[in-house]
């Protein structure tokens, strides 16, 4: 092997110095992964280093050392003050000891060190037994403790031997039971498994945190990772994580095999996966490791490997385990599709909120079916971890299979004297200098209300379908913009019938649809009339926690930064985006000019004040309604109930429409939880109330 041969030609100083700088690299890069959940680094190239460090330290004992990452397992708890990819991440939960400690898997890309597990095993053994296979799951690990058939507490990995209580957050996961189905399960006992963030609810989330000024997710294991740490358990519920279990301790329950506890465990209501089989020798590993190679991408979550097991569990105490791993037990990782290819240019974009992110344009390349022409760069560390060049030959994988990522650079092929592209002190759109906010990984244009880019960004967001649901986009704002007819959301309210005929092919009825759909604005509620001015990191559900707390524009704008903080759900970064946009006299005056214009500041208008007939309701909605399911979803907040988007033990009802989602129903009836159909719903309220006649963009209204 490679690092066998580094090994040979290396002296005792110099084997030294790199397994120092080499632990130092991994720890970094561990942390960055695990805590950060914002890794700068591939699996692979992760991996290889581990591998060097492992061959190093075996061919000079004296220097390793019991913190080396060859003998730890990257920890997940958060110890440093340093910044996290999500803004609303608690670093206080409550550590506790696993009863057994969780040990990641040893992991190799190649076949043949699979056959020399496998022979290893069987030379020990020197009997018949069989092999598990399953797939390895890209998730966040997680260790539920059951008691007496309820849910009783969830740990994440932390350090193997540490971990974080995350038991509220984990509730609200919809496929986790508070309550166990069937019968014959210990009165204890401990399952093991994944956090996983399907690719639909990635993307959404994704497009969620680019609307409000966050930086996206890096993949779909980092938003798993992120998400299960948030403060708020009703947001987790919201981001449509999922979780997978595949394995009981040893000693936590009594079977004869893994398979045996795994079948127990699905006929209990756990989440077991049924992708797995059992295997007599090598030949039916390697092909399902052949098989899975392909058809895992047809998966709707991200698997990234295949785990192989000793199925009969005295087997496994007779190979026991290694200071980090099993070694019983071991992962192949399909290494990612990738592709060579040279960058062409590199584009620097400017988005709503002033953030300026590279872009390389690539020579188009075939990757995992679809032709790649670009791929982010996220910021200027990334540029420098990468040590690109202009014009280098990069290589570019999917990350989880979705978005185009630059993973290395391929130095063989650079030009000499190729220089470092100069990432930009100025915004490339309106020439205002860059900064960077302490904490930040990004730089940001320091001209919000004179760069064309972030002016047209807030303006298209204003009018969007959750905002203000204006029948208005990009190409509009583009041609408003150029004639000088709008630089605020203010702008849009002064606009006449004779001004819109200036934009190109407007006609009188099409200028008509636009002023009767901005009219109709004017009865938004107040909630989203707050999300729609555009503070940074204040979404839909911020929007809505920040109105229902203070009732007014003007208290949350007179709020100092301990009042805001008295939101449960807001944390240090929201709070200080929005006292700051509330002492910027330019944000001042275009709120004062909407207030004019007539749009709610307020949630005290009879029709978003309701009722108090749901308060201290929690209620799931799922299928079909006569009215839209967020219009269902405004009711119940205006009538001061609470939605939530899982059925957990804290849930009131489940609302079911025409086409309830199955899951939810069968959840329901696990826990007691009534389900009821519109009708009731409609009888708990003082009177069936009139849904907010708002337009969806395509019908004629009133005079402007």
């Amino acid at each position: 092997m490679e690092n066998d041969y580094i090994c040979i030609y290396m002296g005792r100083s110099e084997a030294q110095h790199r397994i120092e700088e080499l632990k130092a690299i991994l720890w970094e890069n561990s942390r960055k992964y695990y805590v950060d959940n914002a890794p700068v680094m591939s699996d692979y190239e992760y991996d290889q280093l581990m591998h060097e460090l492992e061959a190093l330290e075996a061919a000079y004992p004296e220097y390793a050392t019991d913190d080396s990452p060859t003998r730890r397992v990257g920890s997940d708890i958060d110890l440093s003050a340093g910044p996290a990819t999500e803004i609303n991440v608690r670093s206080d939960f409550a550590k506790v000891p696993h009863r057994y400690p969780m040990l990641s898997l040893g992991n190799t890309y190649n076949l043949a060190e699979i056959e020399e597990f496998a022979a290893r095993a069987e030379k020990t053994l020197g009997t018949r037994f069989t092999y598990c296979c399953e797939l390895k799951f890209d998730g966040t690990a997680i260790c539920l403790t059951y008691r007496k058939g309820l849910l009783y507490r969830a740990l994440t990995r932390g350090d193997g031997v540490v971990g974080d209580d995350v038991t509220e957050n984990v509730r609200h996961i919809p496929n986790i039971p508070q309550r166990l189905a069937g019968t014959g399960y210990p009165d204890e006992f401990e399952i093991r498994g994944e956090i996983l963030m399907p690719f639909e609810s990635f993307n959404r989330l994704n497009a969620e945190r680019e609307e409000t000024g966050e930086p996206p997710f890096a993949n779909p294991r980092n938003a798993a990772s992120g998400s299960l740490k948030l403060m708020d358990p009703e947001e987790v519920g919201r981001r449509g994580l999922i979780c997978t279990l595949y394995h009981i301790p040893d000693g936590s329950a009594d079977f004869q095999t893994h398979d045996e506890a795994l079948r127990a465990a699905a006929s209990w209501g756990l989440p077991v996966s049924d992708k797995r089989e059992l295997c007599d020798g090598i030949d039916g590993i390697e092909a399902f490791i052949s098989k899975w190679e392909t058809a895992r991408k047809t998966l709707p979550y991200a698997t990234d490997g295949i785990v192989i097991k000793i199925n009969e569990m005295a087997f496994q105490r007779t190979l026991g385990y290694t200071a980090k791993s099993p070694r019983w037990a071991v992962a192949y990782k399909y290494k990612a599709e990738e592709a060579l290819t040279p960058i062409l240019s590199i584009d620097y974009q400017v988005g709503r909120t002033g953030a300026v992110t590279p872009v390389a344009n690539l020579e188009p390349v075939q990757l995992s079916g679809t032709v790649v022409k670009r791929a982010t760069l996220n910021n200027a560390d990334w540029m420098e971890q990468l040590d690109l060049r202009e014009h280098d030959y990069v290589y570019v994988e999917k990350g989880g299979e979705i978005i185009p990522k630059i993973t290395r650079v391929e130095r063989s092929k650079r030009t000499p004297g190729a220089l470092r592209p100069l990432f930009p002190t100025t915004c490339p759109d309106c020439g205002a200098p860059l900064f960077r906010p302490e904490g930040e990984a990004r730089w940001f244009c320091s001209n919000p209300d004179g760069c064309p880019t972030q002016i047209k960004g807030r303006l298209v967001h204003f009018l969007s379908r959750k905002a203000m649901n204006v029948i208005a986009g990009d190409a509009t704002v583009e041609q408003m913009y150029a004639l000088d007819l709008v630089r605020t959301p203010a702008d849009f309210y002064d606009l006449t019938i004779p001004r819109l005929l200036m934009l190109d092919g407007w006609k009188e009825k099409s200028a008509q649809r636009f002023a009767d759909s901005l009219r109709q604005s004017l009865s938004v509620p107040f909630e989203r009339v707050l999300y729609a001015i555009g503070i940074r990191y204040v979404g839909e559900q911020t929007a809505r926690d920040l109105a229902r707390h203070f009732g007014s524009m003007d208290a949350i704008a007179a709020a100092s930064k301990e009042d805001l903080l008295a939101v449960p759900e807001v944390g240090g970064v929201i709070a200080e985006s929005i006292y700051r946009f509330f002492r910027d006299p330019v944000n001042l005056n275009m709120v004062a000019r909407l207030r004019a214009a007539g749009l709610n500041m307020t949630v005290e208008s009879p029709a978003e004040r309701g009722s108090d007939a749901l308060s201290g309701m929690t209620i799931v909605i799922s299928g079909n309604f006569s009215v839209s399911r967020d219009e269902m979803k405004a009711m119940i907040e205006r009538n001061g109930g609470k939605n939530s988007s899982s059925v957990s033990g804290k849930t009131t009802y489940l609302l079911a429409g025409s086409k309830p989602g199955p899951e939810k129903i069968k959840k329901a009836g696990e826990l007691g939880i009534r389900v009821i159909g519109e009708d009731e719903f409609y009888a708990l309220l003082p009177g069936k109330p009139e849904p907010d006649a708002i337009p969806e963009g395509d019908g004629q209204l009133s005079l402007f």
